[in-house]
């Protein structure tokens, strides 16, 4: 069975509260990029003598087989059900450690053909919460629409948007941010008017009112990124901003945006919403 793991961006991202898990409460919207994706095949195969196997081929991913999420989905739907032998194959395409979602898209994807594989023995509400175990934002992709999320990102609520009709460039420098040092050094404080509100409002607004908490201390620590979104806003996007805590910047455009020289040693990506 092969599936299409799509990408996610964030359109605004407040960091609300420190936990006393060591997670942070955050106010979010992922929004699916269904137009940019990994591809991975998940088959049964009885002949081979290990219980799961994966191979890999595209973009370098910077862990052993063992530790990919994909290979981790298997495992924990293992300890509840006995599942047959998997072969996994993945091919990446989305940035690794991108602010793009790639790998929670592939660990929840995986769970999901898992599950259809094996006669869907689980609904959503149990596949998100294994989903949790892998990562933060492993649940939303199990609904994969646009949703609000509230504590860690997994209290997912669908928000209805409409982006139809305009074109999204990614921008991503190749910089490896840190996630935990981002967190480390934000400063958790909820904004004065909440996430869904200033959504509401024309996205000619949003430039000013819908920001990421991460972009202060990312922005302060790899200046590089601030000057893609800078450039993005000079080519006309109506809202640019960097996508979780990076490093990818995305812009949004009412037209296709033209090629950008600035860009040409960075990954781009360009396609309709």
């Amino acid at each position: 069975m092969i599936v299409y793991p799509n990408a996610k961006i964030n359109i605004g991202l407040n960091i609300v509260a420190r936990r006393t898990d060591g997670f942070h409460d955050i106010s979010t919207l992922f929004y699916p990029v269904k137009g940019f994706k990994d591809i991975l095949e998940i088959v049964i195969d009885n002949n081979q003598s290990e219980s799961i196997t994966l191979t890999q081929t595209g973009n370098t991913v910077d862990c052993q087989p063992e530790d990919n999420l994909c290979v981790k989905a298997y495992r924990l739907i293992n300890q509840a059900y006995s599942l047959p032998p998997m072969a996994m194959h993945l091919h990446k395409m989305i940035p690794s450690g991108a602010g793009l979602g790639g790998g929670s898209a592939d660990g929840a994807f995986a769970l999901k053909t898992i599950n259809t594989l094996v006669g869907n023995p689980l609904n959503d509400e149990q596949l998100g919460q294994i989903a949790l175990t892998l990562g933060s934002d492993c649940p939303f992709f199990i609904l994969n629409t646009p949703c609000i999320g509230y504590g860690r990102g997994e209290q997912l609520h669908p928000f209805g948007i409409n982006l139809n009709g305009c074109h999204i460039l990614l921008v991503n420098p190749g910089i490896h941010v840190n996630t935990g040092r981002a967190y480390a050094q934000s400063q958790p404080a909820p904004w004065p008017t909440n996430l869904e509100m200033l959504l509401s409002h024309d996205i000619q607004t949003w430039k000013d009112t819908v920001n990421n908490d991460f972009e202060r201390t990312v922005f302060a620590l790899h200046p590089e990124i601030e000057r893609i979104k800078v450039e993005l806003y000079r080519m006309g996007a109506i809202y640019a901003a960097m996508s979780g805590s990076g490093s990818t910047v995305f812009g949004i455009f009412k037209d296709s945006p033209s090629q950008n020289p600035t860009f040409s040693d960075y990954f781009t990506k360009q396609l309709p919403l």
